[in-house]
């Protein structure tokens, strides 16, 4: 504090960037490529036909699980739009008399997936775009909740980072419309202060809505205070309708599609999700639950409705305060409710957000470099942070890239195939790092970023090659999700080919040594 106020505030945004900046920035980018989720969801089964018909699914569904489930103690359906891959199903088995439950059931033994036909679909075993999403918060081969720890403290060395960089740059919106090229620190600090400028407001709302969605977890103590049972907390914020007991008297079940569009007339939105409790019993009720991308807020409704006449029993009571300025904190930070439109902008402020992260990191290495006393010849902890940045800027974008193509060349019916195609990612990842902390780092930055450009390119290359759903086919159905999907591959494989080729080329400014001073000899002579 001797230094002053704002030079104390750039020690603490420095540090407070640096010491998790590479973990922000694997989750600053697996959150951005999950705005893009249902996408990559369908990208990853180019086997599946486009959804035409919503009901068509709904329908199938039905039959699949009145034939394979029919006195299952509930149904789970996922209800799918144009833009999703198909539905999904889930559904829990009646416990038999005197039947004792060993060990946790595998969910594959009660899962399926119905695609565009209605038919329980063959598609090949994957995660899709849902991996990424996950990771952005639940991370990988960790108890979740260790995760979900490490995110937040992670989202709070964010948050810090971001304010203290507001009052550290005083000219931060003067310098935005700066951008000096080929100054070497001067360079990355512009880079740095224009992408942190350009969407500020979304890297705040980004930051500080994610804390929220972990509220329970970081500051329980209100709950804590205000319910003593767990239950009465579910039932405040998660409002369902009584479930009956059942009657053990077979009942046909009704059509769900009309059930379908009048809970869509009455809650104003699409549904995203039907429950069936007691199915093919008198008992029989029908939960639907609007989807969340049509509101803001992520605390969506539901309604029920009796499973043998088809008539409305219940509908969700609206909101608390708190509970609604919960759920819309939590639609703002997963932004689910916007359209195409809206999906990129948050898809680009996104990337602003990683090469915000990626920029201060480089900027780190730059800016301390100048400093030391022999450039070519750093001290252990600096080529540990340079050859960090590269292992995680240049190696996690590869590692998502590995990932796409396990999705693409993996055998279709490999055992556990969905997690080879995970440990694929985490194995390039590794072989990447590898790679990083023994090349020098300006020949690996070159090489990796060019690797990155050339795994991207080639894969709309592949799909139109190996796959009927290749660039200029599904342009010509006008299916513009996996065009899309193809064209955005295309970009961003263009995008790290220029830096790769800009890294290349830059050479750094030779250091100016300052001139010795000389005593003149003028003037001066030996005593006799």
């Amino acid at each position: 504090m001797s230094k002053g106020f704002r030079q104390s505030q750039s020690t603490l945004h420095t540090w407070s960037g640096l010491l998790l900046g590479w973990l922000l920035f694997a989750i600053f980018v697996a959150g951005t490529s999950a705005y893009w989720r249902e996408a990559l969801n369908r990208w990853s089964r180019p086997e599946l036909a486009r959804i035409e018909s919503t009901d068509r699914v709904v329908r199938g569904a039905v039959d699949f699980l009145s034939r394979k489930a029919p006195d299952a103690q509930s149904w789970f359906i996922t209800v799918p739009t144009t833009q999703s891959a198909g539905a999904d199903l889930f559904w829990v088995p009646a416990a038999k008399p005197g039947e004792e439950r060993r060990g946790r059931r595998s969910r594959r033994d009660n899962s399926a997936f119905v695609g565009s036909d209605g038919q329980v679909g063959t598609a090949r075993e994957t995660r899709g775009g849902e991996f990424f999403y996950r990771f952005h918060f639940d991370l990988h081969y960790m108890p979740v909740i260790w995760a979900r720890w490490i995110v937040s403290i992670a989202a709070m060395f964010m948050l810090v980072a971001i304010l203290t960089g507001i009052v550290t740059h005083k000219k931060i919106f003067r310098d935005f419309f700066t951008l000096r090229r080929g100054k070497g620190q001067r360079s990355w600090l512009d880079g740095h202060n224009a992408t942190a400028v350009l969407a500020l407001p979304f890297h705040l709302m980004i930051t500080y809505t994610g804390l929220v969605t972990l509220i329970a977890m970081l500051m329980p103590w209100a709950i804590v205070a205000n319910y003593s049972d767990g239950a009465k907390l579910y039932a405040t914020v998660f409002p369902q309708a009584p479930v009956a007991e059942r009657a053990d008297r077979p009942a046909p079940l009704t059509d769900l599609i009309p059930v379908l569009h009048d809970a869509e007339r009455r809650v104003g939105g699409t549904i995203g999700h039907i429950t069936v409790f007691n199915p093919g019993d008198a008992a029989a009720r029908i939960t639907l639950t609007r989807a969340g991308k049509s509101m803001l807020s992520a605390r969506t409704p539901s309604i029920a409705y009796d499973g043998v006449t088809g008539r409305m029993l219940w509908q969700a009571p609206p909101p608390g305060g708190a509970v609604e300025t919960q759920g819309v904190m939590v639609g703002l930070h997963a932004g689910r409710f916007g359209d195409y439109p809206m999906r990129w902008l948050y898809f680009l402020c996104g990337i602003a957000g990683s090469l915000m992260v990626a920029s201060g990191l480089v900027l780190w290495t730059v800016k301390r470099r100048e400093r030391l006393p022999d450039p070519a010849r750093p001290h252990f902890g600096f080529r540990v942070v340079e050859r960090l940045n590269v292992g995680f800027v240049a190696g996690f974008p590869i590692a998502m890239t590995v990932y796409l193509w396990a999705n693409r060349l993996l055998p279709f019916g490999l055992a556990r195939r969905a997690d080879q195609e995970i440990n694929a990612m985490f194995a390039g990842w590794a072989v990447v790092f590898l790679y990083a902390l023994a090349r020098r780092p300006a020949r690996a930055w070159v090489e990796l970023l060019a690797l990155q450009a050339a795994l991207l390119l080639l894969l709309p290359l592949y799909n139109l090659v190996a796959l009927p759903t290749g660039l200029f086919a599904t342009v010509a159905r006008g299916d513009w999700v996996l065009a899309g999907a193809d064209l955005t591959l295309l970009a961003l494989g263009a995008g790290f080919g220029f830096a790769a080729w800009r890294v290349h080329r830059f050479r750094p400014k030779a250091r100016r040594r300052p001139a010795r001073m000389v005593q003149p000899a003028a003037n001066w002579a030996p005593a006799e």
